[in-house]
């Protein structure tokens, strides 16, 4: 189903940013972390270009801090990053601009929140392999602002329009917005990422209690999945709100930290609930947009 757009009038720009080097900040215990159990480990995080891992992957089970699925890219000025993490939107176009990989074409499938700010692009493996850290990638940033003018109350979030065209996205007769979704995430399993903004970054799935992840159909997440967040306003800041209702992608892997586990990046929120998510099984971003392996 077609549904009624601004896009005629929405803005496409470039943004741009470098592949970023993994990074591990020195205090105040760096580079050990806790796991939720209060052990040390030290395992690969975000950042750098990840060969192994990509959307269409599982979620789970990598050794790994919240891992990014193929390459991610930051700029070190802190203005120009925050353009970069705020524009970008999910379904853009990625181009890479120097090195051996220059003209390899990639997608914005993610974003990754505070501490890391990246945004996350999904590159074939072969292409992967000709990269380097410090690589310019250009992205053309086009969706915010993007709005359904039939549904008003719903606000899209770093949703761009070739993504919101492959959603399957449908009207119920009491006007909600009925959205395909693999899962929904009941309120008290999304942790780290709340009270932040939701124009970028990430919100979690808490996964220490695994029983519970198991009994809300979350235990077999895959990277790229389209889920729901129930009980959660993300208008403007993520946080609790009976009745509200967010639908996003996961864009990170699992953590052994409390409070993290896959993180998901918003791709539209209503205050109101006027969202129905609609559990189909299997939604994933990698079939949605024909993703390479």
């Amino acid at each position: 189903m077609s549904l009624n757009t601004n896009r005629d009038r929405i803005i496409s720009v470039s943004v741009m940013g470098l592949i970023a080097s993994p990074g591990y900040p020195g205090l105040p215990a760096e580079p050990y972390r806790l796991d939720a159990d209060g052990r040390p480990f030290l395992l690969p995080a975000y950042g750098g270009i990840v060969y192994n891992v990509s959307v269409g992957d599982s979620a789970y089970g990598w050794l790994a801090d919240c891992v990014h699925p193929g390459v991610s890219i930051h700029l070190k000025d802190e203005n120009g990053n925050r353009g970069l993490n705020l524009l970008a939107c999910v379904g853009n176009t990625a181009i890479v601009m120097t090195g051996e990989a220059r003209g390899a074409r990639g997608v914005v499938t993610g974003k990754s929140g505070r501490f890391s700010e990246h945004v996350i692009l999904h590159f074939s493996r072969a292409d992967r392999e000709k990269m380097a850290i410090g690589d310019k990638v250009n992205i053309k940033a086009v969706g915010v602002g993007l709005a359904l003018s039939d549904h008003p109350t719903v606000k899209l979030k770093s949703c761009a329009p070739e993504l919101l065209d492959v959603l399957g996205l449908s009207s119920s007769p009491d006007g909600k917005l009925c959205v395909p979704v693999t899962a929904v995430v009941p309120a008290h399993l999304l942790g780290a990422g709340a009270g932040l903004t939701s124009e970028g970054g990430s919100l979690h799935i808490q996964t220490q209690d695994r029983a519970a992840v198991a009994a809300a159909g979350l235990d077999k997440l895959r990277l790229g999945d389209v889920v729901a967040l129930q009980d959660f306003d993300s208008s403007w800041n993520h946080g609790y709100l009976r009745g509200s209702v967010g639908i996003g992608v996961v864009g990170q892997g699992d953590s052994p930290r409390a409070g993290y586990g896959p993180g998901v990046t918003l791709l539209m929120t209503s205050q109101a609930g006027d969202i129905e998510p609609v559990v189909t099984g299997g939604v994933n971003i990698a079939d949605l947009l024909n993703l390479q392996p």
